[in-house]
């Protein structure tokens, strides 16, 4: 299959959520017990991870690699396609080297992007540690928390708004400046465009259960993992753990835009992707990596979505777009971070 072969708008997606440049490191179980932190799960950094940064550059082999998810759902996006200038990513950072760090790889992967400059911030970062093949990152937020609705009314933001036709936002960015969200999802609603949102981390559904129902009436496409998805049955006393039920009922909640039903995308590490939609189950199953090939899941989820999302806006098959988000999730499982080998085996 070629992954170019369709003319693709320039701008045809938009992307919102916290750029981050990743500071990753291997870990052993030690560094992740020092500062209270899980195996495989995302959260904020509070006063007591802060001295984490400092101990990863001193102590321990670290990388610098540009992060924040919907950064990396773009980028991957763009490595399929391989046609730049096909995204937008809005989203604010500091007036720095790690801001302008983040500037060049994103413009070298072919994404456009509108930051908003703080010049008082710094640029956030994310610590990323491996640990068993698994990720824990601990993001310290910075530049990109100081994100403001104003920022979408410039001319050509409104512009880059008005011009795309399908938009993805993290539940990370519900943190910052959900105002923003509702915005270009009352925007995408209203002229019939897809909305797409990420659940992104157990805690915004624990967390932020009001802000997320709020965005949810607006999305035809939903994204999670298992953990995520039961996280949020928890926060809205739907009484199971079951990962197809709580799919079915996310696909059932009402929607603003009656015109397209809404699709529960589910990721379950190596068991069979879920998809929820209109009263019926459907289940994709994953080819599997052998040990020897898993580097690190850093990032995974992230390409999953960029894949899915490469043959979305094509108009290709479900099927298809599930494939080729498991096919980019494999080969970013099999390279440090949320990085691409040179070639795309779908050109």
């Amino acid at each position: 299959m070629a992954a170019g072969d369709v003319a693709i708008p320039d701008g045809v997606l938009i992307g919102m959520c916290n750029p981050l440049l990743d500071i990753q490191a291997v870990v052993g179980k030690d560094l992740l017990d020092k500062y209270g932190l899980k195996a495989n799960d995302a959260i904020l950094t509070e006063d007591k991870h802060l001295p984490l940064f400092d101990d990863l550059v001193k102590n321990y082999d670290v990388e610098y690699i540009p992060g924040g998810a919907a950064q990396n759902v773009l980028r991957t996006f763009q490595w399929i396609i391989n046609q730049p200038n096909k995204s937008v990513f809005f989203g604010a950072v500091g007036n720095d080297e790690f801001g302008e760090k983040l500037r060049e790889k994103a413009s070298n992967a072919g994404v456009q992007v509108h930051y908003q400059v703080n010049k008082e911030v710094k640029t956030g970062t994310c610590a990323a540690l491996i640990y068993e093949h698994h990720r824990s990152l601990a993001a310290h937020l910075a530049a990109a928390n100081t994100f403001t609705l104003d920022h979408l009314d410039k001319p050509e933001n409104e512009a880059a708004i008005a011009n795309a036709k399908f938009y993805y936002i993290t539940g990370f960015f519900v943190t910052v400046c959900p105002d923003a969200i509702l915005k270009v999802a009352k925007h995408g609603a209203e002229h019939n465009k897809v909305v797409m949102f990420n659940l992104s981390a157990p805690f915004v559904s624990q967390f932020y259960t009001k802000q997320v129902n709020e965005i949810l009436q607006y999305v035809d496409i939903l994204f999670g993992n298992e953990d995520e998805v039961k996280a949020y049955s928890a926060a809205n006393n739907l009484d199971t753990d079951d990962v197809k039920e709580v799919a079915l009922k996310l696909s059932q909640i009402e929607k603003v835009n009656k015109s397209r039903p809404r699709q529960v995308v589910i990721t379950q590490g190596p068991d069979p992707v879920v998809v929820a939609s209109e009263g019926k189950i459907q289940e994709f199953p994953v080819q599997q990596l052998k040990q020897e090939e898993i580097v690190d899941t850093n990032g995974a989820g992230d390409a999953f979505c960029g894949g899915f999302l490469s043959q979305y806006v094509q108009g290709k098959p479900l099927a298809e777009a599930v494939s080729v988000g498991c096919y980019a999730a494999r080969e970013v499982i099999s390279q440090q971070g949320c990085t691409f080998p040179p070639k795309c085996q779908l050109h």
